[in-house]
């Protein structure tokens, strides 16, 4: 039987550049039943409603959700926490996993060549921390207001992203924390890091804090195989990880639940207002996504090949400009099903 994937494009670049993966699903040969899903601002807008109870309980149900984006100029940020977040939160995909990994030298910003070679995983706790929304704003709007944004941190949270780190890795873990500055949260990170970093003796283990990890990526990526951190700060790493290898739009990302298997896959460049509806959105971003998915859903071999794909095809200058080609978001879609495809 098949496996059943929702698709859900979202708003803005979203749009543009999950078709774009449906494409290369389409080419690589594996049998998928997909099911579109419309969840955006425009139906926001005229429903008052971003995710209907029912529209959730078949996202849940679906083997696997390849994502788009959320975010529209005309609706605020809850709009975008509403889906993005209650996906995460409530499916309790617990781990983002962000790869980093440098597929031509042209793409680094770094001048020494022998600094690029990045292969990284952020190992990133997904659904706790300051995203949960925990804190308030009182007095607000005058000269006394106080506002309190509150970290949450649970042994459960902090100790299966530490140990889904030791699984992901092949010869390190680097734990990343700030518990100098924050000793409750930083102080529980700790513990269970104490506790665990010796049951894996096969792998080597070392411990950050955030503000030397990111001096660290800059002065040399290649350091690192698997960084895992909290909620926060694996989204900073990551989004510097992503910059090490060419920007956002060849970003990947994965949100899983190890112990259950779902999943929801989405590029990490966001909605992107200002480039959405131009063509020139990068697609390669949500390509390896649902790359990522497949390897995800046991298909490993075909997601080698949308990889080897993608690399082929930014090595031939047949992406978009961003990063360095002149193709469109569709042009660029059609680069890789042909290296794909082997023509």
């Amino acid at each position: 039987m098949p496996k059943h994937i929702a698709v859900v494009p979202g708003d803005g670049a979203g749009k543009e550049v999950v078709p774009e993966a449906v494409k290369v699903l389409g080419a690589v040969g594996v049998e998928l039943e997909l099911e579109d899903f419309d969840i955006g601002a425009d139906r926001y807008l005229a429903t008052g409603v971003a995710l209907d109870d029912a529209t959730f309980e078949q996202l849940k149900a679906a083997d696997a959700v390849l994502f788009g984006a959320v975010g529209d100029p005309r609706v605020d940020e809850h709009y975008a926490a509403s889906v993005l977040l209650r996906m995460r939160f409530e499916m309790d995909l617990w781990a983002n996993l962000r790869p980093a990994r440098l597929y031509d030298a042209r793409l680094s910003p770094l001048r020494d060549e022998k600094l690029r070679e990045v292969d990284l995983l952020v190992v990133r706790e997904n659904t706790e921390g300051i995203y949960v929304g925990a804190g308030g704003r009182f007095k607000k709007g005058t000269p006394d207001e106080v506002a309190i944004q509150e970290d949450v941190n649970t042994y459960k949270g902090v100790n299966r992203i530490l140990e889904h780190a030791f699984t992901r890795a092949r010869r390190e873990v680097c734990m990343v924390d700030k518990s100098n500055a924050m000793g409750h949260a930083g102080g529980l990170w700790q513990s269970r890091w104490k506790a665990l970093a010796p049951a894996h003796p096969g792998l080597a283990t070392r411990h950050l804090y955030c503000d030397a990890c990111t001096m660290e990526l800059v002065r040399d990526p290649s350091q690192f195989d698997v960084i895992v951190s909290g909620n926060l700060f694996g989204d900073l790493l990551s989004d510097l990880s992503a910059q090490l290898i060419g920007g956002m739009g060849i970003a990947p990302s994965a949100n899983v639940n190890p112990d259950n298997g779902k999943g929801l896959f989405e590029p990490v460049h966001g909605s992107a207002p200002k480039l959405a509806g131009r063509g020139i959105v990068n697609p390669l971003g949500a390509i390896l996504s649902a790359g990522m998915m497949l390897s995800h859903l046991g298909f490993q071999a075909e997601a080698e090949t949308i990889e080897n794909a993608v690399v082929a095809a930014i090595r031939a200058g047949e992406c978009t400009r961003d990063i360095g080609g002149d193709l469109s978001t569709a042009a660029a879609g059609d680069a890789v099903v042909k290296h794909l495809k082997g023509t």
